[in-house]
């Protein structure tokens, strides 16, 4: 089991897939939630009516246009000038209806969808007419069969173009031209078998074309629907985001004012014990005359050791609140990591060897020196190393490795073979005031605060905290400085040599250049 460096400033679990894995949930509950709750009718079919609308304005110019190569054709062809006129009215129809559906975009918001609806579907009935009377419409120089097939023909395309324009309004197909297919089927179905065919042919297309027009009211009325939940849904996570953006702010606010508190009482607190432990010591050492009473003096005794815990503990709290606060300033300089192993490992030496713990430092040759601050290294090194003495049985081995990293930093391992970290509780180990089973049941409990304030001081020196640890085979801290950090040895600079003594010992004057 292996953890990173992330420096943690409560008990909480930060790993980015619980992250993830919730944020999942978040958006799969407000999608189902707006999947359910619908849309109100009236908006689908306000967009469709505008959809309607700019269809009929984008074929204002393609309809007349068709309508003007009909009469055309048809006057070329030997019908009278009655289908000029018919060509002219027509027109005049659809341009009616394109300003209709202006003034309908005009007030869209404040329409009603089923009175507009009625009054497009009553548009497209007069228009019907006008084909209608194309429809029955006679020819009597270019023949019966020749008219047929071109009333026919003109009439499929007119029905296949409105399907491909006015699908948004449903039944405005049948609506169109329903009764002209059906005039025209009455007056030819009975002519001719050409007639017949002619008949069959526009009842099959017309159904055909509304069953196209159907579906394309379908992918449009789902196209809607959407669009308007995924806007729905945006305006949700917007909230959410600046619900989220609020509380985030508070949250921030509220732990700088813990740290500014916990700051300003640590300071507080610190000088009664230091007098407490001032005086404990000096009544324990019987500096001013003996106590007399054995139990007395255990009481000092304990006083004394609780006053330094307690000291130790506020210590602590203090660094990790400036820490937090952004008041803990870095003084670097230029340090060789083994020096400062060195010095650490004197410090804790004697209390492990009141355990009888055998340190084995471990340290590479030729490394460097490094940028850093040489109290918070110190720091890092000690709160590392006390661990490892704390948690080792009598007798343990402790090895303490100084070397270069594969980049180019370098790190600094110190590895015991104690009872270990069961594999869930490291990152409580790693939060803060968080403690292993093991720790509560030692009897040399600590603060739960010396990890964290590794990790926060390895980061504000740009390196990472690794931590793994397996049951009843010991645990390995390595802390890791970035090869930034690390400062490259400058080339000798050479010396100039002094010229040789003249005859009389003295140095030779240098000819002056002319």
């Amino acid at each position: 089991m292996q953890a990173h460096d992330s420096p943690d400033k409560t008990i909480v679990d930060r790993r980015k897939s619980v992250r993830n894995q919730e944020v999942r949930n978040a958006l799969r509950r407000t999608r189902d939630k707006l999947a359910l709750q619908g849309f109100p009718s009236q908006d689908y079919d306000r967009e469709l009516l505008a959809i309607h609308a700019n269809a009929l304005i984008a074929s204002i110019s393609a309809v007349p246009l068709l309508i003007i190569l009909t009469a055309f054709a048809g006057f070329s062809s030997g019908f009278d000038s009655r289908i000029v006129a018919w060509a002219l009215i027509a027109n005049l129809l659809y341009v009616a209806m394109g300003l209709l559906s202006k003034r309908f975009l005009d007030r869209k918001d404040r329409s009603d969808p089923r009175s507009w609806r009625m009054i497009f579907l009553f548009a497209h009935g007069i228009t019907g007419f006008s084909w209608t009377y194309f429809a029955v419409s006679t020819c009597t120089d270019c023949g019966a069969e020749a008219a047929l097939f071109f009333q026919a023909s003109v009439l499929l395309i007119a029905i296949a173009a409105t399907a491909t324009i006015c699908y948004a309004i449903r039944f405005s197909i049948l609506a169109g031209f329903f009764i002209p297919v059906t005039i025209f089927a009455f007056v030819h179905v009975g002519n001719s078998t050409n007639g017949i065919l002619a008949s069959a042919m526009l009842v099959c297309a017309l159904l055909f074309f509304t069953f196209v027009a159907e579906r394309l009211n379908k992918a449009s009325v789902a196209s809607i629907a959407y669009r308007a939940e995924n806007q729905a849904l945006i305006a949700e996570l917007e909230m959410a985001k600046s619900i989220s953006d609020e509380a985030r702010r508070r949250a921030e606010e509220a732990n700088l004012a813990k740290s500014r508190f916990l700051a300003s009482m640590s300071h507080e607190l610190r000088t009664p014990l230091n007098a407490i432990l001032g005086f404990s010591e000096a009544m324990q050492s019987e500096m001013l005359g003996p106590i007399g009473n054995e139990t007395y003096k255990g009481y000092v005794a304990d006083v004394h050791a609780s006053g330094k815990h307690l000291l130790e503990l506020i210590n602590e709290i203090l660094d990790l609140s400036r820490i937090e606060a952004g008041k803990y300033e870095l003084r670097e300089e230029a340090l060789r990591l083994t020096d400062v192993a060195e010095d650490c490992m004197a410090l804790v030496r004697m209390r492990a060897n009141q355990k009888n713990i055998t340190l084995k430092p471990q340290f590479q040759e030729g490394l460097s020196r490094i940028l850093a601050d040489e109290r918070a290294l110190r720091q890092i090194l000690l709160n590392m190393m006390s661990n490892a003495v704390k948690f080792t049985p009598s007798g343990g081995t402790i090895e303490v490795k100084v070397g270069w990293t594969a980049a180019g930093g370098q790190y600094v391992t110190v590895k015991d073979n104690g009872p270990g970290i069961a594999q869930d509780e490291i990152p409580v180990v790693l939060s803060a005031f968080g403690q292993g089973s093991i720790a509560i049941k030692s009897a040399e409990q600590g603060t739960g605060l010396g990890l964290p304030i590794v990790q926060a001081l390895l980061a504000m020196h740009g390196g990472r905290f690794e931590l793994k640890s397996k049951l009843r085979e010991g645990t390995e801290a390595t802390a890791f400085f970035p090869p930034a950090r690390t400062l490259e040895a400058l080339p000798a600079q050479p010396v100039a040599e002094p010229p040789a003594p003249g005859p009389a010992g003295r140095p030779r004057r240098m000819k002056q250049p002319a």
